[in-house]
């Protein structure tokens, strides 16, 4: 980070609160929450400073709020919104031009400006301007002084929050979308979401440019719409407004304005201020404001921010302009830190471990130059670069074990002194004055953390696992893997790899240690357990790696997919069915029924389940019926015997419960030959409930079936549906006809069917077809019940619509009554009433009137319960 920017309080505790800010040329304009637009001068004083000068105040600009402001210059207007109406001021008098009394309902409005040079060198100013206004955009151009419209009205999906030009096109952000719009014809092109915080930006960059919020990202687009970059920019926090100040982006984030480069993608600075609000910018001039204030951030020297950045490269220098505060303090300190360092030294070679380890901590002594003085716990060509004032004695035997168990001491400390930040700029003494030192906080915790993985193997060999398990855990992957193969630690080799993001390695150690008897990791379940965590980042290596868990193991390999986890539960469901299908085909049946019995209602993997259960019962149905004596019939669908029965009864359970698998695509797949029950319930789901009914009374003959097809079906309101009990009838009435004659007990069947129909579901069904449906022989005494039933229905019907027409009445009298009581009373407002509150004339405000009497301004009605005077 460098000062690329100086902010400079220009306004500060304005007594008026500010609602919008432009800029053009040395003159900054305010608008403010009361109306009044304050039109500044600012020059640059003889100390280099800003030297604001208050020019106009235009109290009557506006009588609302100025919401937006932009000024432009080559055609010497000022356009603003004020009252959610679009106004035209003179930029030199801010005398009144125009008001697009079109525009009402506006919210904010965007410029496009082009200046043309003919090649006469005539200059022409083209002026484009789009105004949303709710759910719609209309589109302007400039000419002879006026606005005038461009075409006509765009309708938008939503009411826009932000919004800007881009060659022939707009783009628009809504409370959750992001769309580019053509001029010339309206059409969309949806970008991609808002995020979280649903409050869009939209920057105008050099080049057509944009840049556009995702939370605490800006995605770059050209003006097609397509990626301007393969990468974001991050802010700190959600950007609420950002200007184009190249080579920077300047945002104004809720507490302070940070300023950043796109490429490179570095943070430049981060200047706080008090809730900065606004952005504007012209030119080289840029000012911030908040509801009070104002800034001008003045940008610095170049020399001096090259200076800043050569002092930001050199670590070393960083430390000296710390200390310059007190010279003669560093020195001493140095000596003391010195000397101080040789005897913890002489400590250590006495095998006073304890003593010698305390000062080391206490003075801040590099780590690694204490841990060099062990045998064994530093690599040699590291430890070979370490400097001691004298040899480092040998330690071995009873002595190295105490010294060991003191140095987890040591660690342990300075490990959680650095993971708190208690080192923040890791400036170390040496035990040798002048010797390197470790300045990278990453380096420094791979010795500490590789060191104690040491000790934990020599001392107490069970602290190995919960140290790699640490989510801070750094471990220097190449040594800690050959300490931990040396030691034949394999779970815990496992655990690095995990936390190191070294997946592949893990994998391939799992598999071959799968098939060791003597290893803890023979077997699958920690492979298992290993790619179930592994992610959606990491498909290819579940796919690859999983492939020999589930030949070896399919009933718990299946759980690599299944398990109910996170991570597992992020994996794309279609390329593991895809896979599945491909590597293990029965497993993926019940993934399937898995993903769907989590409420998975994607019509995809409906009909892949509806699929695969017909084929599977269409194999094991032909096995079946070739193995079946001759002569005798089949079992009834679902009552099959052994794994038949089980499948198909799932496979008429899903397609009863299912809604949304595509009937209309999978009845083409199931054979006419067969399937009937599935055929039925297909049909049904279709609408085609004649052909199902018919299946189940002539096909299967299963008259229960077929009246609770209809019982399921049966909407009065829905067309097709509302005669499903009518076309049971038929059925029952018309049998198809055959070479014989149907038997007496087949009609007397059938007749006591329909009869059983007739009075159990008398209300479903038209009457007069019924009527007309039976046969003319039919004795009335036979469908007696069911004209009874009827007749009840009808009677019923008429006296439930004659109550509800005499309490329609008695409503209308109350309606009535309660209207003229409330008209009764009148009140005139002459030109000289007067609220009893402001004591200022009603004139043409909206107005209150108290029971009492009392009639008061509406905004000055404060409590409707309570009157504000007496009467």
């Amino acid at each position: 980070m460098h000062d690329a920017y100086q902010a400079l309080p220009i306004l500060e505790k304005l007594p008026l609160t500010i609602e919008s800010i432009t800029c053009h040329g040395k003159t900054l304009l305010v608008g403010t929450k009361q109306g009044h637009l304050l039109v500044y001068s600012v020059k640059t004083g003889s100390d280099g400073k800003p030297d604001i000068q208050l020019e106009k105040s235009n109290k009557s600009f506006a009588k609302k709020p100025i919401t937006q402001l932009e000024a432009v210059p080559d055609l010497h207007i000022l356009i603003s919104i004020s009252d959610n109406v679009v106004s035209v001021h003179d930029l030199q008098t801010y005398n009144w031009m125009t008001t697009l009394n079109k525009t009402k309902g506006a919210t904010l409005f965007a410029v496009d400006t082009k200046v043309n040079k003919s090649m006469t060198e005539d200059v022409t100013v083209a002026l484009r301007l789009c105004v949303a206004v709710k759910r719609k955009l209309q589109l302007f151009y400039w000419k002879n002084r006026d606005f005038l419209d461009l075409t006509e009205d765009l309708g938008v999906p939503d009411v826009p929050k932000a919004m800007a030009w881009c060659k022939d096109s707009v783009c628009v952000g809504f409370r959750r979308d992001y769309f580019l719009i053509k001029v010339n014809g309206g059409t969309l092109k949806e970008l991609f979401p808002t995020g979280k915080s649903l409050e869009p930006t939209v920057t105008r960059l050099a080049d057509e440019k944009l840049a556009l919020g995702r939370d605490d990202m800006s995605v770059f687009i050209t003006s097609d719409g397509s990626p301007a970059y393969k990468y974001g920019l991050n802010w700190t926090d959600t950007p609420l407004v950002m200007v184009n100040q190249p080579p920077y982006i300047v945002a104004v984030l809720p507490r302070y304005i940070e300023i950043r480069t796109i490429n490179p993608r570095t943070l430049i600075q981060s200047i706080e201020l008090k809730q900065p609000k606004f952005l504007c910018k012209e030119g080289n001039n840029l000012y911030v404001a908040s509801n009070s204030y104002v800034w001008k951030l003045v940008s610095m020297p170049v020399a001096s921010q090259i200076k800043q950045l050569l002092q930001q490269n050199e670590f070393e220098l960083a430390l000296v302009l710390a200390e310059m505060t007190n010279d003669s303090d560093s020195e001493k300190e140095q000596r003391k830190k010195h000397i101080q360092n040789l005897h913890a030294f002489e400590l250590f070679c006495q095998h006073r471990f304890e003593e010698s380890l305390k000062i080391f901590a206490d003075l801040n002594t590099d780590p690694a130059n204490v841990i060099g003085l062990f045998p064994n716990l530093l690599p040699p060509d590291f430890r070979n670069k370490l400097q001691y004032p004298a040899e480092v004695p040998e330690i071995n035997g009873v002595d190295l074990e105490q010294g060991i168990m003191q140095l987890i001491e040591y660690l342990t400390f300075k490990r959680h002194a650095l993971m708190k930040g208690m080192n923040k700029d890791l400036v170390f003494s040496a035990i040798v004055e002048g010797s390197a030192t470790i300045k990278s906080k990453r380096q420094l915790s791979q010795i500490i953390d590789t060191t104690l993985l040491k000790c934990y193997i020599q001392t107490n060999d069970a602290l190995v696992a919960p140290l790699l398990r640490l989510p801070d855990n750094n471990c220097h992957v190449e040594e800690s893997e050959r300490v931990l193969k040396k030691h034949k630690k394999y779970s815990e080799l496992i655990i690095l790899y995990e936390k190191k993001g070294l997946h592949k390695k893990a994998l391939e150690l799992l598999l071959k240690q799968a098939t060791k008897d003597e290893s803890p990791l023979k077997g699958t379940e920690r492979t298992i357990e290993y790619l179930q965590k592994l992610g959606k980042e990491n498909i290819e290596l579940i796919f690859h790696y999983g492939a020999w868990v589930l030949k070896d193991n399919p009933q718990d390999g299946i759980r690599i997919f299944t398990e109910d986890m996170p991570e597992v539960d992020s994996l794309p469901k279609d390329k593991v069915l895809v896979y599945l299908e491909k590597t293990c085909r029965d497993l993926a049946i019940p993934y399937l029924e898995h993903i769907i019995e989590c409420g998975n209602q994607l019509p995809q993997f409906h009909n892949s389940l509806l699929n695969l259960y017909k084929e599977k019962v269409q194999t094991e149905m032909a096995d079946y019926l070739q193995q079946l004596p001759e002569g005798q019939p089949p079992a009834k669908a679902g009552k099959e015997p052994g794994d038949l029965g089980e499948l198909r009864g799932k496979l008429l359970t899903f397609m009863e419960t299912s809604a949304f698998y595509e009937a209309n695509r999978m009845f083409v797949r199931f054979p006419i030959d067969g399937f009937f029950e599935e055929r039925a319930i297909l049909l049904g789901k279709i609408g085609r409930h004649e052909q199902a009914l018919s299946i189940y009374v002539h096909v299967l003959k299963d008259f229960r079936k077929a009246e609770q097809h209809c019982k399921n079906y049966f909407n009065k309101h829905k067309e097709g549906d509302c005669d499903v009990y009518l076309y049971l009838l038929k059925l029952y009435l018309n049998p198809p006809e055959s070479n014989d004659q149907l038997d007496d007990s087949a009609s007397d069947q059938n007749m006591a069917a329909v009869l059983g129909l007739l009075e159990q579901h008398a209300n479903e069904m038209d009457t007069i077809k019924v009527l007309e449906a039976i046969p003319s022989h039919t004795r009335i005494k036979d469908i007696l019940v069911f004209l009874e039933n009827v007749l009840e229905a009808k009677a019923s019907g008429k006296r439930r619509a004659q109550l509800q027409k005499a309490l329609h009445y008695q409503e209308n009298l109350l309606v009535q009554e309660m209207r003229i009581y409330y008209q009764k009373s009148k009140y005139v407002i002459a030109d000289e009433k007067m609220c009893r509150v402001c004591k200022k004339r009603i004139g043409q405000s909206a107005f209150a009137i108290y029971p009492n009497g009392v009639i008061v301004h509406y905004y000055c009605c404060k409590d409707r319960t309570v009157c504000p005077v007496e009467p």
